[in-house]
C-alpha cells in the first residue's frame, strides 16, 4: 500500500489531570490511509473523530504517538499538502465565490494568473461555474459547501480533511453531495479522510471506514468498502450496501449507548436545563 498518511499510537487528553475539565478523548489510535483512498471516520458523539482529524491536520498536538503525512512527521500545519473543509463553510459573506476560492491561494502564495485558472478549473468541477460572482447569501447552502469544496480543491492539495461537511444539510442534499465527491475522487485520485455520523453516508462513500469506541476513542474495527468510483445511486438500494450499513449499526450500538449512559451519569453543571 502507498501510505499517504500514518498515525501511530496516538491519543490526546484536554486539559491536565486532576482538573475539573480534563477530558481523556482519544486513546492509543493507529492506521494508514493509503494514497487515493476516501477513508471515513464514524463513531459515537465525543470519541475523538474530530481530535483525530486535527492532528493529522498538525491543528492540535497529540498528547502521545505521531502522524506522518507523505512521510514528514506533522509538526503543525502544512498548507502545502493538506486543505481542509469544516461543517461550517466558512466563506466570507462580502466576498464572491470566485473571490471567496482566490483567498485561499493568496495565502499559499500562488500568482494572480495562476489563481484565476485554478479557481475557474475548481469551480467547473463543483458546478458552480456559472455562480462564480454570486455571494454566498445567494447562494443554497448545498452551493455554499460546494464553495467550500471548491476552495479546497483550488489549493491543489494531495489531501483533504473533511469534518462532516454535508452535516448541516438536509439529507437529499447530502445525497447528491455525496454522488458529487465520489465522482471528484474517481477524476483526482485525492487521499480523502472523511468524518461523519451518518451511517449512509460512510457505506456510499468509504473506500473503507474506520469504526471508533466510545471516549476515549479508539479504533474498534475497519471495514473495507468493495465498490468502485463513481458510486453510482443505484448502489444505496443493493444488497450490499444494506449489508454494510447493518454491518455498521451493530458495531456502534453498543458504543453509542455506553456514550449516552456516561452523559446521564456526569454530574449536572449548575445552572444547566435537567
Amino acid at each position: 500500500m502507498d501510505t499517504a498518511i500514518r498515525i501511530r499510537n496516538v491519543s490526546h487528553r484536554f486539559g491536565e489531570e486532576g482538573e475539573a475539565r480534563n477530558v481523556r478523548a482519544l486513546l492509543d489510535t493507529s492506521f494508514d490511509v493509503a494514497r487515493g483512498e476516501l477513508l471515513c471516520l464514524i463513531g459515537p458523539s465525543g470519541c475523538g473523530k474530530s481530535t483525530l482529524l486535527n492532528v493529522v491536520g498538525g491543528l492540535l498536538a497529540p498528547t502521545a504517538g505521531s502522524v506522518e503525512v507523505k512521510g514528514k512527521k506533522v509538526a503543525g500545519p502544512m498548507p502545502r499538502d493538506i486543505a481542509f473543509v469544516f461543517q461550517e463553510n466558512a466563506l466570507f459573506p462580502w466576498n464572491t465565490v470566485r473571490e471567496n476560492v482566490d483567498l485561499g491561494m493568496r495565502f499559499q502564495g500562488v500568482a494572480r494568473p495562476e489563481r484565476a485558472e485554478r479557481a475557474q478549473r475548481a469551480l467547473e468541477a463543483v458546478g458552480l461555474k456559472d455562480f462564480a460572482d454570486h455571494f454566498p447569501g445567494q447562494l443554497s447552502g448545498g452551493m455554499r459547501q460546494r464553495a467550500a469544496l471548491a476552495r479546497a480543491l483550488s489549493l491543489q492539495t494531495d489531501i483533504l480533511l473533511m469534518d462532516e461537511p454535508f452535516g448541516a444539510l438536509d439529507e437529499q442534499t447530502r445525497m447528491i453531495l455525496g454522488e458529487d465527491l465520489s465522482v471528484l475522487l474517481a477524476a483526482t485520485r485525492k487521499t480523502i479522510v472523511f468524518v461523519t455520523h451518518s451511517l449512509g453516508e460512510a457505506v456510499f462513500l468509504a473506500d473503507r471506514f474506520a469504526v471508533f469506541s466510545a471516549r476515549p476513542g479508539t479504533i474498534k474495527q475497519v471495514i473495507t468498502v468493495d465498490e468502485p468510483h463513481p458510486r453510482k445511486p443505484e448502489f444505496v438500494t443493493s444488497e450490499k450496501f444494506t449489508k454494510l450499513r447493518n454491518q455498521l449499526y451493530a458495531l456502534l450500538h453498543d458504543e453509542i449507548r455506553k456514550t449516552m449512559s456516561a452523559e446521564s451519569a456526569r454530574p449536572a453543571t449548575p445552572g444547566a436545563l435537567s
